[in-house]
């Protein structure tokens, strides 16, 4: 099987988690290729994929631009596959931001007319060194709800690695008939 992932990355957890989910779909024994979004000049080509895995963080309530772009544009070529989404988002890292979380993957959804086979609400990091003043302000009493957070190196990752494993291998283990049941 042949497994395209196509993804965009902002601060760099969502490319670790790319990676590693790269890693995992080649050790099952499958091929994979990558597609980053931000690379406007790449040409992108779903021949002889079999299955899509899109992968973004939300930033400011939204998954990037050029990312939604080309989901809208890759409709008709999402429709003969299987595809998960793995929303990046720091709200999933919370019981109580769940719901929130997947607002974010709901108005993706509604801009651009796209929904899933699997959704994956996955948690991202935090990287305080690379935030100004206002945007750790944000972080700290927005996005974590006031918590104290344990940094180590200015860094704190909140990605469940576990279930996002799971996730994929469900994923990728899905037949056609499955895809109802999700």
């Amino acid at each position: 099987m042949e497994i395209l992932i196509l993804f965009e990355t902002v601060e760099g957890q969502t490319r670790k988690i790319v990676d590693r989910v790269d890693q995992q779909i080649r050790g099952a024994g499958h091929g994979v290729r990558l597609f980053n979004t931000e690379d406007r000049l790449a040409s992108l080509s779903f021949d002889g994929i079999d299955k899509v895995i899109l992968a973004a963080p939300v930033h400011e309530r939204r998954h990037p631009k050029n990312f939604e772009v080309l989901i809208g544009s890759s409709l008709s070529d999402f429709k003969s596959r299987q595809t998960l989404l793995i929303s990046v988002s720091l709200k999933a890292a919370f019981p109580e931001g769940m719901a929130e979380a997947r607002d974010y993957l709901k108005e993706l959804e509604m801009r651009t007319n796209f929904e899933p086979d699997f959704r994956a609400l996955t948690a991202g990091a935090v990287r305080t060194s690379s935030y100004g003043y206002f945007e750790s302000q944000v972080i700290q009493f927005v996005v974590l709800d006031g918590r104290d957070v344990d940094l180590i190196d200015g860094v704190r990752e909140f990605t469940d690695w576990d279930k996002l494993y799971a996730e994929v291998a469900a994923f990728i283990d899905a037949t056609p008939s499955q895809i109802a049941d999700t």
